[in-house]
């Protein structure tokens, strides 16, 4: 059996959440679920400061225009998939598919791997990507399914409790 892969498609601004809720009504009604594995939007917080001087963290997607698809290709599905409302097309030469290499999916985070840890519960932690870079906290619950911890770290001026991936946080010596 040929071996799934991510491909990128090209969409309308604006328009990646209505393509990727049809793509998926697509693969339902079609029972295509051994053939298009996943549809995803990949999007990361940001911390915003707005007019009134107020902070926020607000999700943005990564790559705005596109959606990645994991998918078994086949000349059938693109033409289904390049016939739905919103997409341009398929990223590649002349508009045919191309796939991600693996390092490509890796860092875009378009799959979740489980990641080895080396902190409990009580543990000083430094938060090393994302939004809230350069956060210290202690680890107050961890997540194994979800990968996630909740660290209460110190945020303008009172204490506020966020969830963080595992791979955002490294323990502090000490």
């Amino acid at each position: 059996m040929e071996e799934a892969k991510w491909y990128v498609l090209h969409t309308y601004s604006g328009y990646e959440a209505m393509v990727k809720d049809s793509l998926e009504q697509f693969v339902e009604n079609n029972n295509l679920q051994e053939t298009i594995f996943d549809v995803k939007i990949p999007t990361e917080e940001t911390l915003e400061e707005k007019a009134n001087g107020k902070k926020k963290i607000v999700e943005r997607k990564k790559f705005p225009c596109y959606v990645f698809l994991k998918m078994i290709y086949n000349n059938d599905l693109w033409y289904a998939i390049t016939n739905t409302r919103g997409v341009t097309g398929f990223v590649g030469p002349q508009g045919r598919p191309f796939p991600l290499t693996s390092e490509e999916v890796a860092r875009m985070g378009l799959e979740e791997h489980a990641v080895e840890i080396d902190f409990t519960v009580g543990d000083e932690v430094r938060i090393v990507s994302g939004p809230l870079e350069s956060f210290a906290g202690k680890v107050i619950s961890l997540s194994e399914a979800s990968q996630k911890a909740m660290i209460n770290v110190e945020m303008f001026g009172r204490s506020t409790d966020v969830e963080v991936d595992f791979v955002q946080l490294k323990k502090l010596n000490g």
